[in-house]
């Protein structure tokens, strides 16, 4: 944006509606407690200040998520041209004088439920005086999910691939929330850290959720990778519909299970470059997160009989110790 914008870097955020902003934020603090269970917890160690800002970047991300999985589109261009209009709706909000009201919505192809959280998502865009290209980069990679878009992919041969798709679905979620969390450093030194920290939580859902995206026709696991443990698209199609997971596929679960504990591995040092009041929430993201791969170790690789969800008795515990930094 130009040094006019109203999300100039160091600007404040423009004067909105109180009453509406409050509303705004309320609605994304409880899409994240409905969908967002791990990231929900985790939120509730950040300082009563910035939480709220973080609750308007998942608010932002699960409505455009709903938008691209919305069955009631139907015709997939319909969800490209939702897309679209977010796009333009965020660009015209966040490109007017400071101190001027946020126009209504005028554009009948913007989601209802979207202007629901434009208010607290411009709100924290300008208060934190966070780039925008890292929404457009995400809903370029949202873009990629939808048939019909010039920019579809449901399948990824390789694993740079894959990145190149995460790279606006995981990465610049990590840093639209860097500047929110702070750091005790300039802030470029954190953000290759805060982008594989958003890539490994990408990959764990990704691992957890095969078969509900094989549901979708998609497959988010690189086909090289799986070809090298003799996996191939028929075989994970058998797996879904017998519910069992063949002794090749677990071999390969095995390998891209590390290449995420890697990612995680990658992504901790970047945690001590928070300022230290985030520091305990966002080890709690990442070991709540880290534990899904846990679950799926211990089910056998069972990822099409059940879906790995950390027990609530030990989510608990591990918040516990990650607050304590033990």
């Amino acid at each position: 944006m130009n040094g006019r914008s109203g999300v100039r870097p160091g600007a404040p955020a423009p004067p909105a509606d109180a009453a509406a902003l409050r509303d705004a934020y309320e609605h994304c603090r409880r899409v994240a407690a409905a969908h967002g269970r791990s990231y929900y917890l985790a939120t509730r160690l950040l300082s009563a200040d910035r939480r709220p800002a973080v609750h308007a970047l998942y608010g932002f991300a699960r409505t455009v998520d709903d938008i691209v999985d919305d069955p009631h589109l139907g015709e997939p261009r319909r969800a490209v041209t939702a897309l679209d209009a977010v796009e333009r709706r965020l660009r015209t909000a966040w490109s007017r004088p400071i101190g001027m009201p946020m126009a209504p919505r005028t554009d009948p192809t913007l989601p209802a439920a979207f202007d629901r959280v434009v208010p607290a998502l411009t709100d924290t865009v300008g208060r934190f005086a966070i780039d925008p290209r890292h929404f457009w980069t995400f809903l370029d990679s949202m873009r990629m999910d939808i048939p019909g878009s010039p920019l579809f992919r449901n399948r990824y041969p390789t694993m740079a691939a894959l990145y190149e798709y995460m790279r606006g679905s995981a990465a610049a979620i990590g840093l639209q929330l860097l500047p929110v969390l702070g750091t005790v450093c300039p802030a470029a030194e954190a953000e290759p850290a805060a982008a594989a920290l958003g890539d490994a939580f990408q990959l764990t859902n990704f691992l957890r959720d095969i078969g509900e995206d094989l549901d979708r026709d998609r497959i988010y696991l690189p086909a090289a990778e799986l070809a090298a443990f003799g996996v191939d698209e028929a075989l994970l199609i058998d797996g879904r519909r017998t519910g069992r997971t063949d002794r090749r596929l677990r071999r390969a679960l095995a390998h891209l299970i590390a290449v995420n504990r890697d990612l995680y591995r990658c992504a901790r040092p970047g945690i001590e470059l928070l300022t230290p009041r985030a520091r305990p929430g966002i080890r709690t993201a990442a070991a709540l997160y880290a534990a899904i791969l846990d679950r799926i170790e211990d089910s056998g690789y069972a990822v099409f009989a059940q879906r790995a969800v950390v027990p609530q008795r030990r989510r608990l515990r591990l918040a516990a110790h990650a607050a304590l930094g033990t």
